[in-house]
C-alpha cells in the first residue's frame, strides 16, 4: 500500500475593499512613499474598516471562496483550522465560530497561532492530520485583522501590516504530491522584540494602559530584520540540502511576505532566479498568516502539476522555517 500524502487540492482568498496607500499614510504619519518603498516594497494594503467585523469575516470569506471554486460541500470537510494572531475573541474560538458560518457542521475546529509563521506550522499540522489515514480533508485558513492591533501613529508598524485571509483544501494524494519535508524552528528569548505585550495574561490590560495605547503591537525593526533574514533563508537552504534540490529543481519559492529586502535575501542565499519568487507585498503588506495562502493563490494560475515550491516564514516568538511541497494539480483558470 502506497504512503499517503497530504496535498493541497484548492485555494481561495479575500482581501477587504479599502485600500490604505503609501500617500494617505503620508498624511498619518511622517513618512512618505519614496521611504517606505525603498525599505519594504509595499506600496499599499488592505484594511478591514466594517465596525464589529474581525479576523472570522475574513476567514469566512476566504474559505467561502475555496468552496465555490472547489464545488466541495461543506458538511464534508472534516477540520478547520485558522491560523491567525488576532483572533476574535479570547477563549472562544475563531475556527470554530467560521466552520458553522460556512456550513462545515461535521467538522471539528480551532486556531493556531504562531504569529506570522502560523499558516507555514499550519500546513504542517494539516498535513500530519491527512497522513495519518483517519482524515480524508482539512481546511486550513490563514487570516488576520492586523489593523486591529497596529497604532496608526507608530510609522515602525503601520506601514507593514494589512489585513486579508486565504485557504486551502488539504487531501491525501496517492502519487507522492504534497508535502514532502519540513524544517521547523522557534527560539522564546525573541519574544520581546516583536509582540503585542499587553491584554494576554501576563499584562493585564487596564485604563492607563490602554491611555497609553500598549494594547498595540510592538517590534524592535533592526533585531527582527536580522532575524529574519538569517533564519529564513536558512531553513530554505535546509530544506534543499536535505531533499537534494538545487536551485534548477527549486520552480518557486514562497516566501512570508514581511519585507522585500527578507524575501530577496531568502531567493539569493538559495540562488534563485527573480522570476521564481512569488510576490505581492506591494498590494496587501504584511498580512501574517494570510502572506503565503495568499501568495498560492494569486499565482494558482502559473502552478503545474508536479512544481517544487520552497515556503519559508519567520515570525514573533520567535517562529520560523521553510516547508518543501509538490503542487498537486494544474489550474483551470
Amino acid at each position: 500500500m502506497s504512503k499517503i500524502s497530504a496535498a493541497i487540492t484548492a485555494v481561495g482568498a479575500y482581501v477587504p475593499e479599502y485600500v490604505l496607500t503609501n500617500q494617505i499614510l503620508e498624511t498619518m504619519v511622517d513618512t512618505n512613499d519614496e521611504w517606505i518603498t525603498s525599505r519594504t516594497g509595499i506600496k499599499e494594503r488592505r484594511i478591514l474598516k466594517d465596525e464589529g467585523k474581525g479576523t472570522s469575516f475574513l476567514a469566512i470569506k476566504a474559505a467561502q471562496d475555496l468552496i465555490n471554486k472547489k464545488g466541495i460541500d461543506p458538511k464534508d470537510i472534516e477540520i478547520v483550522i485558522v491560523a491567525t494572531a488576532t483572533p476574535d475573541m479570547k477563549a472562544a474560538s475563531t475556527a470554530a465560530y467560521t466552520a458553522s458560518e460556512i456550513g462545515a457542521t461535521n467538522a471539528f475546529s480551532f486556531d493556531m497561532d504562531a504569529a506570522c509563521s502560523s499558516f507555514l506550522f499550519g500546513m504542517s499540522v494539516a498535513a500530519s492530520y491527512i497522513e495519518s489515514g483517519r482524515y480524508k480533508n482539512v481546511l486550513l485558513i490563514g487570516a488576520d485583522k492586523m489593523s486591529s492591533i497596529i497604532n496608526y501613529k507608530d510609522r515602525a508598524t503601520c506601514i507593514i501590516f494589512g489585513d486579508g485571509a486565504g485557504a486551502v483544501l488539504f487531501e491525501g494524494n496517492d502519487e507522492g504530491l504534497g508535502l514532502q519535508d519540513e524544517y521547523l524552528r522557534s527560539d522564546g528569548t525573541g519574544r520581546e522584540f516583536l509582540q503585542a505585550t499587553y491584554g494576554g495574561s501576563s499584562h493585564k490590560l487596564t485604563a492607563e494602559i490602554l491611555e497609553e495605547g500598549g494594547q498595540y503591537a510592538f517590534q524592535e525593526g533592526r533585531t527582527v530584520f536580522k532575524n529574519a533574514v538569517f533564519n529564513m533563508a536558512d531553513a530554505a537552504v535546509k530544506i534543499l540540502e536535505r531533499n537534494n534540490l538545487t536551485k534548477d529543481s527549486v520552480d518557486w519559492l514562497a516566501a512570508h511576505q514581511a519585507n522585500k529586502r527578507i524575501i530577496d535575501a531568502t531567493a539569493q542565499r538559495i540562488e534563485l532566479d527573480d522570476e521564481k519568487v512569488m510576490m505581492n507585498i506591494e498590494k496587501y503588506g504584511n498580512t501574517t498568516s494570510a502572506t503565503l495562502p495568499l501568495l498560492i493563490n494569486d499565482y494558482e494560475s502559473q502552478l503545474k502539476k508536479g512544481d517544487n515550491i520552497i515556503f519559508a516564514a519567520f515570525g514573533g516568538g520567535f517562529n520560523w522555517g521553510s516547508i518543501y511541497l509538490k503542487w498537486a494539480y494544474n489550474s483551470k483558470n
